[in-house]
Formats: structure tokens, sequence, C-alpha cells
């Protein structure tokens, strides 16, 4: 890839200049690798405006094309996959294998999506259940909703954009998708394969800039009929505020925990549970943030965490061999710096990590944390994990319990009737049994409860988002 490009902004199938730009710089490097468009409001209009032109061609366009249309993206991504793991890695810092990794899940979830788009039904209604609706026949169908406005955060560039986009055709809506200001040119990547895949002029448009500006302005625009947006909890329940009636789904934040039981070989799971909590960084909404391990375990668990920890590769995202690398920018890494040190001040013990090496933050282990301290009550959304011992099953699970989010959690048991019990009390929106919370593929449900969000993304249930039911009745009397 050039060391710096110039982007223009995707309108009705064209590129389109503005009148202002900005740096986008490299987290790893400092370095500016490309300029970025910002839009104006008129631009945003004009995004919306050519949707709106487009919505019928797509509402009328048959599920074979649509289908073929996702069908011939995924045969184009899958020959440049190795271009788009290396966008990723050098916009967000993403060490590369698991850049390679989110590509790969990015064509499974498009290809998710054409299959999805040929399954869009509807039922009969018995109307003859109740008196009166004798001689009647019902049945539902599913119509597109019209406009689907996205925003999309800077962890997951390509697959999370997938997750909005993929659905959004797979129901013939059209798309304003606004990407984060720091991963911005893994969706026009994107936005140029669709084009070439045949998607028709206006169907996707691509906005970026402020959020002030440009997701304020998809917010609030009358003629946007869903908002999906992944992000933080402050602005998803900024824009559930000013919705109105449109439909929103929202995937917000966490501070996912693991339970590990008495009696559970933590060799077989100790790897797992480091990967969880410093793949990416720890920039995931399911990163694994809370620890939980039973007393008789917990001396064990802690050194053998540690362990493990402490042979992981700091460095280049663009090297093979790296396993973590630069936050997403230094202000992160100052605001993670800070509560790094609360938690110390709070009482809390640094067991390894802490500090910063270059740009990249070590990952950081701590123990004897306050639940009220920031980096366990709140999402730390970077390289640190804590790790505190419990006695009985019931104080774990209120532990897990006690936090303004619920994402997902995990539990390690070797008691069907623990586990059952777990994943029954559990208050999260997707329980984990023998695994951590960091598990996710693309076709499950996928969302949360509380302060975690609402609604569901994994392309079946996010194309019920997208879609409008609507009964027909027959009166054959």
């Amino acid at each position: 890839m050039n060391n710096r490009v110039k982007k223009k902004l995707l309108i009705d199938g064209n590129w389109i200049e503005t009148e202002e730009y900005t740096n986008l710089i490299s987290p790893y490097s400092g370095k500016v690798i490309a300029e970025i468009p910002i839009a104006s409001s008129e631009d945003v209009n004009m995004a919306v405006k050519a949707a709106e032109q487009a919505k019928e061609i797509m509402a009328k366009m048959p599920a074979h094309q649509r289908a073929g249309i996702l069908e011939k993206l995924v045969v184009l991504l899958t020959e440049k996959a190795e271009q788009a793991a290396e966008i990723i890695a050098l916009e967000a810092a993403k060490p590369i294998t698991t850049a390679r990794v989110e590509v790969s899940r990015t064509i499974q979830t498009y290809k998710f999506a054409a299959e999805e788009a040929k399954r869009i039904n509807g039922e009969t209604v018995p109307l003859d259940a109740a008196p009166g609706g004798e001689g009647r026949v019902a049945f539902t169908l599913r119509e597109p909703l019209g406009i689907i406005g996205a925003i999309t955060p800077f962890n997951f560039p390509m697959n999370l954009v997938a997750h909005k986009i993929g659905p959004a055709i797979a129901t013939g809506n059209t798309i304003v998708l606004k990407p984060a200001s720091q991963t911005p040119l893994s969706a026009f990547f994107i936005g140029e394969l669709l084009l070439e895949a045949g998607l028709p002029d206006g169907a996707l448009n691509i906005v970026t800039g402020s959020g002030s500006v440009v997701g304020e302005r998809i917010t609030l625009d009358e003629r946007i009929n869903l908002i999906t947006f992944t992000g933080s909890p402050p602005v998803g329940i900024g824009i559930r505020n000013k919705a109105g009636l449109k439909r929103v789904t929202l995937e917000l934040g966490s501070n996912s925990a693991v339970i590990v039981d008495n009696g559970i070989d933590i060799n077989k799971m100790i790897g797992r549970c480091v990967s969880g909590a410093f793949s990416y960084q720890g920039q995931v909404c399911i990163s694994l943030q809370r620890i939980y391990v039973h007393e008789n375990l917990y001396d064990s668990f802690i050194e053998k965490f540690l362990h493990e920890t402490k042979k992981l590769k700091l460095g280049d995202p663009l090297d093979p061999s790296t396993d973590v690398s630069a936050l997403i920018n230094t202000r992160e890494t100052d605001r993670v710096l800070a509560w790094i040190e609360e938690a110390q001040n709070g009482g809390a013990k640094i067991a390894v990590g802490g500090s910063v090496d270059g740009r990249v933050l070590q990952p950081t282990v701590l123990v004897d944390v306050n639940p009220s301290l920031k980096v366990s009550c709140q999402e730390v959304f970077a390289p640190i994990v804590t790790i505190e011992k419990f006695t009985t099953m019931e104080q774990a699970i209120n532990m897990v319990n006690d936090s303004r989010f619920g994402l997902q959690a995990g539990i390690y048991t070797n008691d069907i009737h623990t586990a059952l019990n777990a994943a029954e009390k559990l208050h999260v929106g997707g329980v984990l049994i023998n695994d951590i919370p960091t598990f996710r593929v693309d076709n499950m449900p996928y969302g949360g409860v509380k302060e975690s969000g609402m609604g569901r993304e994994g392309i079946k249930y996010a194309v019920e988002e997208m879609t409008e039911l609507k009964l027909i009745i027959f009166n054959r009397n």
C-alpha cells in the first residue's frame, strides 16, 4: 500500500472530493498514512438523498441478484485478502496475523449475508384460531425499511462494517455509512469492491468526518429508517435519545468476565484466557477484562497466567510475530495509564506490565482490585485484565453481575448443574460455558443487556432488525 493516499467520499456511486481533509496517523509509527475527507453537513445530505433515490431499485431487486452482488464481493475480497489485512494493520495497528483473521471473518460474514438474502420469508397465520377469523387466509412478508444509517468503530474496521452492510444489502435496503475516523481506509476499500461487484449507485454511501457533524446528521435525518451503531455507551445512549421513532440497534461496551470454578484443569485454558485478555491490545468489546478464580486455584492460576503473558511479543503490527502493538492513539494510552495509576492508589497491585514500551502499552495484570475502580467497573479497552479470587459460586456470579454492562460472560466448570445455574443467573446477552466471553462467530445472535446495548447482530438477526413485518389478509367469505 502507498505510504500516503488521498481518499474521497463515496456518494451515489461517485468518489467526491471535499473542501477539508485531515491527516490519518499510524497509531504505531506516528507517521501520516493518508488524507481523509471531512464531510460537511451538505455532503451528508447528498449521501442520504442518493440513498433515498436508490431505495426503490434495491427494494425491487430480486433476492438472487442481491445475493449475487454479495457473492461477487466475497470473491473479490478473497482475491485481495492480504491487501485488506495490511490496510487494517496499518490504520488500526492490529497485528497482521490478527488482521488476517478479521479479513477471513469478514469474508464469512458476507457469505452469511448472501445466504440470508435468499431466506427472507414470512409465515401463514391461522386466523380461524380465533372466533370471527373463519374464511380468511393470512400471511406475512418482510420488507426493507428503506435507508440504514450505520456508524462503526475502529476496532474491527472491516468485519463490523460487514455486519452493517451485509444484512442491509441482503434485505434490499440502502446505506449511509460513517466509519470510525481512525479506520476509514477499510470501509473505502470495501466500497470500491462493492462497486466492482455491481452494487447500484447510491445503495452504499460512505461519508467520513466528525461525529458532531456526520453522526449527528445521520441520527437526526428523518429519511433514515434505522440507526445501527457500534461504539461507546455515552454515544449510543445519545443516539437513542435523539433518534425519535427510528429503529435503533446498539452494540455498546462491556467489561466481560470469566469464572474459573474449582476442579478445572487450568493448563487447558490459560492460553485461551491470555489471548482473550490481550488480543488486539484488549480493544475488543468482549475482551476478557475480569477473571474470577476459585480460591483453591488462585495462586496457581496467577503464576501460569503471568508466565504466558510474559511470552507475548510487542512491536510493529506488520511483523507476523507481533502479539501486541500500539493502542489506537496516544490519548487512549494516556487515559489507560491514568486508570492504572488510580488503581494503584486504590490499593491494586501490578503483577506484570503497567508501563509503555515505545508507543506500546505492555500487557498488564492487576490484582487486589476494588470493584469500584475504573479498571474493573468501566470498559478499559486496553491490554489490562484483573484477576480476583472467590469462595462460593454465588459470590462469583454476583461479582460478574455487579456491572453496568452485560454483553457476554464465560464460566469454566466441570459441574453441569453449576453451568446451568450460571447460565440462568448471569445477566448478559450471551453465556459461554467452558470458554471465555471473547468468543464470537458471525452467524450467532450477538448483543447485550443493560448498558451493553439493544438489539442483536449476526446476519439472520440483523435481517429481522432491518425489515418491517407486513400482514396480508384475504377475506374469502
